[in-house]
This record gives structure tokens, C-alpha cells and sequence, in this order.
């Protein structure tokens, strides 16, 4: 039971590390400010329901769709970079903010943001979706792999509750807090976005060097 205990710690520490619920929740507030409570709250479910799913699938087949079309985790790292580093530099600057949405296009909106770039990559990026794959096929048991399972769901559901508490801390931080918020989530997701790319590029280096 201790034994089982330590996996799902593992488990779960890997993921809450890679999925970064605190990282999410600027890009979170900025895309959803022009959104009344309730879109907010469906952006959030359908943002997680996307992650969960995405990691669950890839946990179960990951490598075997990775095979089937011909591309590797290198290459989901570098997209994940670039669009890690357009978010980052728009919330720099503070653009995401000014997004303005008709009430007409709020449906389509949340339906878009919600699958990319919040379910994908923020919540489950390269560094998540690799962690499952890896973690699937070292979990041999069946009850290694529903505690594998039960790991993401847990940090899932954290990362919804502080999503579904953004506005709360947003009106805690006030405007100007959020702001700032804002700009300094955007440098550390650039950083992040940076050490993506250049470690999905480096395979690529290295066999045109070979």
C-alpha cells in the first residue's frame, strides 16, 4: 500500500510540475477578460476536459500514433516552443487583454480557445504528453496504470479549481496586479518556450551534424 502510495506521488508531483496550474491561470484570465462568469466557467471545463482526454489518449497510444504519422516528441516540443513564445510575448505586452469578442462569435470563441492553446499546449503540452507516454509503458500492473490515471485526474481537477478561482484572485491582485501578473507570466513562459524549442531542435542538430 506505502509502495502504491509513493508511485501516485510521483505520478502525480511529475505532472503537477510539467502542467504548471499557476502558469496557466494569466493566459486563463487574459483570454476569458472579455467573457461573463458562466463562458468562463464552460472555457474551464471544456479546457480541462481537452487536457485530460489528450493525456489519456496519449498515455494509452501515444507512441503508436507518434509511429503511425511519422513525427516525433523533438518536433511536438518545437510547435509547442513557437506557440509558447507568441503567448508569452503577446501577454508581455499585453495584448491577449484587448481581445474583444461580439456576442455572436462568444460560442466559437470559447469552443476555439478552450482545445488550443488552453487545453493544448498549456495544460497538456510536449512535457506532459511525453511524461504520459513514458509513465504508461513503465506501469506494467493494471493498478499501476489506474494510478497513473488517477494522477492526472487529480492534478486535472486542481488546475480547474484555480482556473475557476481566477477571477476571485484577479479581483484580489486588482488591475494593476494583474498587469503585472500578466508581464511577468509572459517572460516565464517565454523562458519555458525558449528551453522547448531548442530541446526539441537539438535531436535535429545533431543528425544533420552526423
Amino acid at each position: 500500500m506505502t509502495d502504491l502510495l509513493t508511485l501516485w506521488l510521483l505520478y502525480f508531483t511529475s505532472f503537477i510540475t510539467l502542467m504548471n496550474p499557476l502558469g496557466v491561470m494569466p493566459v486563463f484570465m487574459s483570454m476569458t477578460s472579455d467573457l461573463d462568469r458562466k463562458q468562463r466557467r464552460i472555457t474551464a471545463f471544456k479546457a480541462l476536459l481537452t487536457a485530460f482526454s489528450t493525456l489519456i489518449v496519449f498515455a494509452f497510444g501515444g507512441q503508436m500514433l507518434f509511429d503511425f504519422f511519422g513525427i516525433s516528441v523533438s518536433g511536438l516540443k518545437v510547435v509547442g516552443g513557437i506557440l509558447f513564445f507568441i503567448m508569452g510575448y503577446d501577454m508581455l505586452n499585453a495584448r491577449l487583454s484587448r481581445m474583444k469578442i461580439g456576442e455572436e462569435d462568444v460560442k466559437t470563441y470559447v469552443e476555439d480557445i478552450s482545445i488550443t492553446p488552453l487545453g493544448i499546449p498549456m495544460i497538456a503540452g510536449p512535457g506532459s504528453i511525453t511524461n504520459a507516454i513514458i509513465l504508461m509503458d513503465q506501469s506494467k500492473q493494471m493498478n499501476e496504470k489506474i494510478i497513473l490515471i488517477t494522477a492526472i485526474l487529480a492534478v486535472c481537477l486542481i488546475v480547474l479549481t484555480i482556473l475557476l478561482s481566477a477571477t476571485k484572485i484577479m479581483r484580489i491582485l486588482g488591475e494593476t496586479g494583474n498587469k503585472v501578473l500578466m508581464k511577468l507570466m509572459g517572460l516565464i513562459v517565454m523562458v519555458i518556450a525558449v528551453e522547448f524549442f531548442f530541446t526539441g531542435i537539438e535531436p535535429y542538430i545533431k543528425n544533420i551534424l552526423n
